[in-house]
């Protein structure tokens, strides 16, 4: 053991801070017999919770918050953000005539990264989406956190409150933690709010304090030493970078009271405030194993030996996940909500049922996970989405035609399906511009790498039998870019002497370069095998939101050969424009894709060679991913060419499709009722 951890020492030892680097020399966690109440409740907290012990409090007004650190209203990097704007939205909408609320908390982000740019001009906010907002400013009060020089500092922290799209906001400011200013050691890959930022804080110590700061703001309401802002009755996490709200709720108060530093009342107003945890994607978690001393002597003060050496985890299998605050010996930010939240919701059912079963999904809190799903405090609601914002509306349409100049895309809909070929027609004709004109290209997409594009004005001979298959989605490994490679390798070596229009594919995204590599290198391999065929191939780098909408308008099929998809929103987009989704069966898309009626999916899915989705015969006879999705490639294709009637019912199908989150039994509603009751 390390003797840095007080684990067995005399309790005077309570109030020192974890030694710097303790993690990094071999040490073991034992768990002392305590008769201490204090000690006990720390102890017994996980089990307590998992096994959803706790009773949900009588509510009769929801006045919740969504804390956050994303909103795709003023920092958006991806599906989180838009969730964390999308949800209270709609359930405003929807319930705030009956007096109930849902307020967003987030940071007040400033600076300019090259790409995301915030800022505060007087009373006004201009966040990093283009949009503003007027604020009032409410109060200052003080973080203690880690600084520096090693040691506890006062960190000053002012709430501003504002509304927008009949929400309401506070935005919690401080320019040290979250300056987005880049480091000059800022990984490429890193932008937005997840900068390694000018002061070099990271995005775990980022989030870390942003949790500590809406702590200390909730326990400033409840002393009433901030009048101005109403306490909350529930808290809604959004995935792990508000993860340590519910240790400091639930941990910090308690050994505050051991410690005299707090109110006993006080604590149990604020322990009684129940935590639902929204899980996006288990693979993010907020590792930081370099600071994991640094952050736990932030988050606990004076009282972290007490804590850590108390904070057991319910009993698994798991050897590395037997204290809640870190994993094996890293400071792990999801871990403590998972352990410790009232409720654990993820987006979608069959994620769900993942992440309770296979470790591939789950990682080192499946079974955590697994004993909430059977003690029915961990639940899937597939995430919403504004419908009327994604259609293909004439707003958006105009828009479209104003910024590509001398093209006259059309507004459709699923019973005016003419106009969808004729955006076809026009992408066509817009890609070719793209590759003939380099002028045209650098003012209409700037910021995109392209790769050989070529000019289909004298190729294409029959665009009403020519399928357009497109992907848009980052380009990162979870995506599966290389399994769709293969499977269209697969494609073009089985069909080379193709007798009918061959597809045009337009793929990419923004992400790192070798995906963007392992694209063009596609285009290379194809075009060996069959020219014509690589003459079709469109692959990019980047990412403009014109370009993206245009290439889904003008799209038959859209390609999800992801690995994971905790949910997908890129499949809800593609679905509403008329663009059927072909689809690995994993997570949110098995939820919102019917196989065959609105989109294809592959019979068989597989994770670390275990079959996770289908029958064993089937797993069998594909035996991997790209057989699988090659094959349902293939039989998209055949659909295609030999059914048309059939491709035009399930595109019908799919633009009817509406998953709004305040549908007749939408999301928004099992939102409300798990606000309300605990329960869905």
């Amino acid at each position: 053991m390390n003797a840095g951890i007080p684990l067995n020492a005399d309790p005077k030892n309570n109030t020192k801070p974890l030694p710097k680097g303790f993690n990094k020399k071999k040490f073991t966690l034992t768990y002392n017999v305590v008769s201490n109440p204090s000690l006990l409740e720390i102890q017994n907290l996980s089990k307590k919770q998992c096994l959803g012990k706790n009773l949900w409090p009588e509510i009769d007004k929801i006045h919740a918050w969504m804390i956050t650190s994303e909103t795709a209203t003023f920092m958006k990097w991806g599906g989180l953000g838009m969730v964390a704007s999308e949800l209270p939205e709609a359930f405003n909408a929807c319930f705030g005539k009956e007096g109930h609320s849902l307020t967003i908390v987030t940071p007040l982000y400033l600076g300019d990264t090259g790409k995301k740019k915030a800022v505060l001009n007087g009373d006004v906010y201009e966040g990093a989406e283009h949009r503003s907002v007027k604020l009032k400013k409410i109060k200052t009060f003080s973080v203690p956190f880690y600084g520096d020089r090693s040691s506890l500092a006062k960190h000053k922290v002012t709430a501003y409150s504002g509304r927008c799209n009949d929400t309401d906001y506070i935005f919690l400011a401080n320019d040290r933690f979250f300056s987005i200013n880049p480091h000059k050691f800022n990984p490429s890959a890193q932008d937005g709010c997840y900068v390694l930022n000018e002061y070099g804080i990271n995005e775990v110590e980022r989030f870390a304090f942003f949790s500590k700061a809406v702590y200390e703001l909730i326990e400033n309401i409840c002393t009433g030493k901030i009048k101005e802002i109403a306490k909350p009755n529930t808290l809604i996490a959004n995935d792990w970078h508000s993860g340590a709200l519910a240790g400091l709720t639930k941990y910090l108060t308690t050994a505050k009271v051991e410690t005299d530093r707090l109110d006993a009342g006080l604590a149990e107003e604020i322990k009684s405030i129940p935590i639902i945890h929204i899980a996006h994607h288990l693979g993010y978690q907020g590792w930081d194993y370099d600071n994991t001393s640094k952050i736990l002597n932030s988050l606990y003060e004076d009282t972290v030996s007490m804590v850590f050496r108390n904070a057991k985890a319910i009993k698994n299998a798991n050897p590395r996940a037997t204290n809640t605050l870190i994993v094996h010996d890293c400071y792990n930010q999801a871990s403590c909500d998972f352990h410790l939240a009232d409720r654990v919701v993820t987006v979608s059912k069959n994620y769900m049922e993942e992440v309770s079963k296979e470790l591939g999904f789950g990682f080192d809190f499946r079974d955590i996970l697994k004993i909430r799903k059977d003690h029915r405090n961990f639940f899937g609601i597939v995430n919403g989405y504004d419908k009327n914002l994604i259609s293909p509306n004439k707003n958006k349409i105009d828009h479209i035609n104003d910024y590509f100049k001398g093209f006259n895309f059309k507004v459709y809909d699923e019973n005016n399906l003419e106009a969808k070929l004729h955006n076809k027609k026009e992408f066509i004709r817009l890609l070719s511009k793209i590759a003939a004109d380099e002028d045209y290209k650098n003012q209409t997409i700037p910021l995109i790498d392209t790769y050989k594009f070529d000019d289909l004005t004298e190729v294409v001979k029959d665009i009403v039998k020519m399928p357009v298959f497109c992907a848009t989605s980052r380009l990162v490994e979870q995506k599966g870019y290389d399994i769709a490679a293969q499977a269209m390798i697969n494609l073009c070596t089985k069909f080379n002497n193709f007798k009918k229009e061959f597809p045009v594919f337009i793929l990419g995204g923004a992400g790192d370069a070798n995906n963007f590599e392992l694209l063009t290198k596609l285009k290379d391999k194809i075009n060996e095998i069959n020219p014509n065929a690589a003459k079709r191939l469109f692959v990019f780098r980047g990412y403009k939101d014109e370009f993206a909408y245009a290439i889904q308008l003008a799209s038959d099929f859209y390609l999800m050969p992801c690995r994971f998809e905790p949910c997908g929103l890129t499949q809800m987009e593609a679905m509403a424009k008329g663009a059927l989704p072909i689809a690995m069966s994993t997570g949110g898309l098995v939820d919102t894709i019917e196989d065959g009626v609105d989109g294809f999916r592959t019979e068989v899915f597989f994770t670390e060679k275990r079959r996770v989705y289908g029958s064993n015969l089937t797993a069998q006879r594909l035996k991997n991913n790209i057989n699988a999705y090659a094959e349902t490639l293939q039989k998209a294709l055949e659909a295609f060419y030999r059914h048309p009637d059939k491709i035009k019912q399930m595109t019908q199908n799919a633009m009817r499709k509406d998953f709004s989150w305040n549908v007749p039994g939408g999301s928004v509603y099992k939102y409300f009722n798990l606000l309300k009751t605990g329960h869905l």
